[in-house]
């Protein structure tokens, strides 16, 4: 009888035991969680301020309801990468604004492949893009010239970033069809800077070429390999999509082209 108390009185200890890890397994899982809800609350909180950031620093410029507009703009086409990029199973965080540079995504994990990277940096112009031709349509039922302006200022802005330039989209999408359009892309953009000289371009000239030479560098000693190996039919698809984004972004902004400036 005595042996039974004592293994009742073990089981029951151990059950108890069990119990006491189960609740500070849960204890701190419940903190985590916690700690995590609050993190995602401060990611959020701080792309929204750099929102509200940006729209006050271009309303000095181009008055507020552009200001309006073109950040709204910018976020749509922003977006776009962050859902892509998400359903290719990369992490992306919320939008980042930068005002006067535009915003970016930072990506938690690299992406698997050229083709993943092409799709997630295709994917913001073509939100852009169908974001510019809402704003389009609305300027079209409307009949007004604001709309029409920050139609064509999306359409431009996200021609812009198909420059095959990295770290532009363009320069991502390039990665999944042939290296040699980094260098157009580059002299390009150089040539445009010796016409029309501006502040922004020298820095993007600057990282696309330490950014060409490291993947250029990378694919001559073979490290990379793998990871510009396209499957049959991905490469035409991305480059029929980008050719095809590319002309419907010429088209938008010469049916909303007009020479005025708005406040």
């Amino acid at each position: 009888m005595p042996r039974q108390r004592n293994s009742r009185r073990g089981a029951v200890g151990k059950a108890a035991g069990a119990g006491a890890t189960g609740l500070g397994v849960l204890a701190k899982v419940g903190v985590g969680a916690k700690l995590l809800l609050v993190v995602t609350k401060l990611k959020a909180l701080t792309s929204l301020v750099s929102v509200l950031v940006s729209v006050a620093a271009y309303s000095f410029v181009f008055g507020w309801r552009f200001a309006v507009g073109f950040v709204a703009l910018i976020l749509v086409h922003e977006l776009g990468h962050v859902v892509v990029l998400r359903a290719r199973g990369i992490p992306a965080s919320l939008p980042m604004f930068i005002p006067f540079f535009g915003a970016f995504v930072s990506m938690k994990a690299p992406p698997r492949s050229a083709y993943d990277e092409a799709l997630s940096g295709i994917a913001g112009p073509v939100a852009g893009a169908a974001g510019a031709a809402l704003v389009a349509y609305a300027g079209h039922l409307t009949g007004s010239p604001l709309l029409n302006a920050l139609a064509y200022t999306g359409f431009l802005l996200n021609l812009f970033n198909l420059l095959p330039v990295l770290p532009l989209d363009g320069g991502r999408v390039a990665a999944a069809l042939h290296p040699a359009l980094w260098g157009v892309g580059l002299v390009g953009l150089l040539a445009y800077e010796v016409y029309r000289p501006s502040p922004i371009l020298p820095i993007l000239l600057l990282l696309g070429g330490f950014e060409m030479f490291r993947r250029l560098r990378a694919r001559r000693r073979g490290e990379d390999l793998l990871y510009y190996r396209l499957a049959a039919g991905q490469r035409p698809r991305i480059a029929v999509a980008y050719v095809l984004l590319v002309a419907a972004l010429l088209w938008g902004m010469e049916a909303t082209y007009v020479a005025a400036t708005f406040r």
